[in-house]
């Protein structure tokens, strides 16, 4: 029993004698100028935190205003889009049932295969 009490004395001793060769390394002034710095950058992150959190509610709530804009004209623009290629459908079978009935009906430019350039409006960018 003696022989731990006299060891846990020995290891508070080594660590009181580490304690005070550490604090003789380092300069009261510059811990104290540090320990400033810390606080100055907490509290810029702290208000920068709460004005990327006031930031996030106004972008959240101007988005619940809009998004049901953005679905119904979304409904709206595919709508319109099957529409015209209902239309375009129709205008290329009729063309082509003119120019089987009538060869002539067209200049010869004409009538050659149109490539679609119009984006895909469906697939994501």
């Amino acid at each position: 029993m003696e022989m731990e009490q006299t060891e846990k004395e020995a290891i508070r001793a080594a660590s009181a004698e580490v304690s005070r060769e550490f604090k003789t390394l380092i300069n009261a002034d510059d811990l104290d100028s540090l320990k400033q710095s810390q606080h100055l950058i907490l509290g810029r992150l702290q208000d920068s935190n709460a004005v990327l959190s006031h930031f996030n509610e106004y972008s959240e709530h101007c988005f619940s205003e809009v998004s049901g804009d953005f679905s119904r004209n979304t409904r709206l623009l595919r709508s319109m889009k099957s529409d015209l290629d209902y239309i375009f459908q129709k205008l290329r079978s009729m063309k082509s049932r003119i120019l089987a009935t009538y060869p002539d009906a067209f200049p010869d430019d004409s009538t050659g295969e149109v490539v679609d350039r119009r984006p895909d409006l469906e697939i994501p960018q």
